[in-house]
């Protein structure tokens, strides 16, 4: 059986006391990629910006290869091997590219950087092209391949991706669909994503994740995968 790269447990999270997650469950193999999905507001980013240690957990516990995260802040998460791209990108507007990727080199493991940053570009070649244009001046897509690009540079075994085709052109969608399938058939990251966009389900999903009101209300396996059951989850 494949190892068990992400295990969480009964996982309560709070903003102001009012519970946001309620008793969570998930288990992750190394080399999968898990779509988390849902209506808005049933606590997927909560769930994202938790695993990465960005928001305190109530109780429960974030086990990364049996490693206990639950009380490590963000940056020693990302030392452990997480790599995270947030919602709506968070990219340095004021820095270039290059610059930006620096930064994912700081932020990961022992291992960030080596060998990646030629990587990035053969996976994204308009960074390349643009790697000394201003981070700010790019567009959604654009901006949305150099996050992605920072949270690979720094070599995680695990990426965690919220909404990565929020506000980005459907052909960029696509190609970045392709890049993550690639980053995983080709480097073994595991993939978690948070996501809306029934083609990027369809597309990249092995298995999914429901979330309802804080809770995981049911998973779809990957034969269950399909248009009608996915729709019928985000009620579009």
């Amino acid at each position: 059986m494949p190892d068990i790269i992400l295990d969480v447990r009964g996982l309560w999270v709070a903003y102001d006391m009012t519970p946001i997650l309620q008793g969570v469950d998930m288990t992750v193999r190394r080399g999968e990629i898990v779509g988390v999905i849902g209506r808005n507001g049933a606590g997927k980013t909560t769930l994202m910006r938790s695993l990465i240690g960005l928001i305190p957990v109530m109780r429960g516990s974030i086990s990364l290869l049996n490693r206990d995260m639950t009380s490590l802040p963000a940056d020693a998460r990302a030392r452990a091997g997480m790599g995270y791209v947030p919602q709506g990108r968070d990219v340095f507007p004021q820095m270039t590219v290059e610059e930006n990727l620096e930064v994912g080199k700081l932020i990961g493991g022992p291992d960030a950087g080596r060998k990646l940053p030629d990587l990035v570009y053969t996976y994204f070649p308009q960074l390349k092209a643009r790697r000394r244009q201003v981070a700010g001046t790019m567009s959604g897509g654009e901006q949305q391949q150099l996050a992605i690009g920072r949270a690979l540079i720094g070599n995680p075994m695990l990426m965690l991706l919220d909404e990565p085709s929020e506000g980005v052109q459907p052909s960029i969608v696509q190609m970045i669909c392709e890049v993550l399938i690639s980053i995983r058939n080709e480097i073994g990251t595991t993939i978690i994503f948070v996501e809306q966009n029934l083609d990027t389900i369809l597309a990249i999903a092995e298995r999914c994740y429901v979330m309802d009101k804080g809770r995981i209300s049911t998973s779809l396996s990957e034969d269950r995968i399909d248009a009608d059951h996915v729709r019928a989850q985000l009620m579009i």
